[in-house]
């Protein structure tokens, strides 16, 4: 769920454990460049639950799989977890979340994360949004995500659970930090430390619309961290502040880890608004660095300014789009430790649509070089995904509009393509086409025709594993699945 104005809030949860359903094997479609995509997706756990209506006006799409992230086991690139969003509901997150696991890197089996009422054995919430999944230097699987309810309160908690068999079950439920209203919580990602066994960290923002009205809004960045394998989490604390500047909010928190020195850097997106809480002031990606396991931060550093502009179907505006806008993707070289970002953003197109964006850092993030346009020119395009392989090859994914046609308001042909930078040099780049071409407008509607605020790219040893979303034509009780592949990157 993204949030950029305050909404209606969230908390505390219950129980454990969950059990592998319908480990049916995974179906696959080959891409244009001959690899399978596998279907993660296999059927709905959730078909029969009525749990959830906000209002009359409140529309599930059963069998929508979106939103989906994934981890691969660093000892085993095998051994890989999906997380996603499972029955989009148009008016804010999900029936549920649901992973993919397998141990063969082919055949995904399907298990229920306990996030809401809806999965088994689950967490007191109508609803679940905002999957995400890492795995540790010893193979503990951590999943996080966040817990909602709209009718019978005003609730948003933060989730997480752990998997110490690849993701084919799940325990130690832990509400991280809960709210009600005024407060919001919103968009937690999850890292597991790559170098300290045991070690992950959970960051978000927290929206403060207290008193309710114009001209108030805070929304600092926190952290919730656990040091024993997820078994404990320590209580939630700010340390991004957002204070100093009336109406700001932060979104979009990410950490990734220097795997060479330990360092985190956490980025994100800050957002200014004026009074009226409609109209934005100022909007840049920043990044603060912590030397010591999270236990301080650094004070922020400007990394870009953001410079997207409203997601739609350029034929016609008013058909909205949701992707990854205000989302930063960042990457460091394991090798060098150079840190990457990429983004959407308009530099390129004077501004009228979104391109894929990419900035870098030599220095630990202390200054950043100017943007590099990594999609093509004159293409709209979106939700882009970053990662650097051992060999400092950068990877990135994104949607393109490329095969629209001019005067087509009908359908919106859409497909994902992968592009590498050996050594991250943009005059050695590549791009290859890796899903079929689909229909955009074919996704369930959530504030826009929705496959998810982002999708997912690892480095898997030999090149890069990507998880994404397409649609089905003609097929309205199963509009979309969540296809995975591995592809190389040299």
């Amino acid at each position: 769920m993204r949030v950029r104005l305050p909404l209606t809030a969230v908390t505390t949860a219950a129980l454990l454990l969950v059990t592998v359903t319908g480990a049916t094997p995974a179906a696959a479609d080959r891409n244009p460049d001959g690899r399978p995509l596998v279907k993660v997706s296999q059927g709905d756990p959730y078909a029969q639950c009525t749990i959830g209506a906000r209002s009359p006006d409140s529309v599930v799409y059963p069998g929508t799989e979106v939103e989906p992230y994934l981890a691969v086991d660093p000892r085993d690139p095998r051994r890989v977890v999906t997380v996603f969003q499972q029955d989009r509901w148009n008016d804010g997150g999900a029936r549920g979340l649901a992973a993919g696991w397998t141990t063969d890197g082919h055949t995904f089996h399907r298990s229920t994360l306990p996030f809401s009422l809806c999965a088994p054995g689950g967490a007191d919430y109508e609803r679940a949004t905002d999957p995400w999944v890492s795995t540790g230097p010893d193979g503990t699987v951590y999943a996080g995500g966040e817990g909602v309810d709209f009718t019978k309160s005003t609730r948003s908690a933060l989730l997480t659970v752990t998997s110490r068999d690849g993701g084919r079950t799940w325990q130690n439920l832990t509400t991280t930090h809960v709210d009600e209203q005024p407060f919001f919580n919103d968009k937690p990602s999850l890292t597991a430390d790559p170098v300290r066994k045991g070690t992950a960290y959970q960051v978000w923002d927290r929206l403060d619309n207290d008193p309710p009205g114009p001209s108030s809004l805070d929304g600092p960045g926190y952290i919730s961290l656990t040091r024993d394998g997820g078994r404990t989490w320590s209580k939630a604390r700010p340390f991004v502040d957002t204070s100093a500047v009336p109406n700001t909010q932060t979104i979009g928190h990410l950490i990734v880890a220097d795997r060479r020195t330990g360092t985190l850097y956490d980025f994100f997106d800050t957002i200014t608004f004026a009074d009226d809480l409609t109209t934005v002031l100022d909007a840049h990606y920043a990044m603060v660095t912590s030397t010591d396991a999270g236990e301080t931060w650094s004070t922020p550093v400007t990394v870009a300014r953001d410079t997207a502009v409203p997601e739609v179907d350029p034929n016609d505006p008013t058909k909205l789009l949701r992707a990854s806008s205000t989302l930063p993707s960042p990457a460091v070289d394991p090798r060098t430790g150079t840190l990457y970002m990429a983004y959407e953003g308009a530099d390129f197109s004077a501004g009228e649509f979104d391109s894929i964006q990419l900035v870098r850092s030599t220095d630990g993030g202390r200054t950043w070089g100017s943007p590099e346009l990594i999609s093509p020119d004159g293409v709209p395009a979106f939700s882009p995904s970053i990662a650097v392989d051992e060999r400092g090859t950068v990877a990135l994914t994104y949607y393109d509009l490329r095969f629209l046609e001019p005067g087509d308001t009908t359908t919106l042909p859409t497909a994902y393509q992968l592009a590498t930078l050996p050594h991250g040099d943009p005059e050695l780049q590549a791009e290859r086409r890796i899903s079929r071409v689909f229909d955009w407008l074919q996704a369930p509607f959530a504030g826009g025709y929705f496959l998810g605020d982002y999708q997912g790219l690892v480095a898997d040893g030999k090149g890069v594993r990507a998880v994404l979303t397409e649609t089905h034509s003609g097929a309205p009780r199963n509009r979309t699945d969540v296809y995975t592949a591995t592809f190389r990157t040299r």
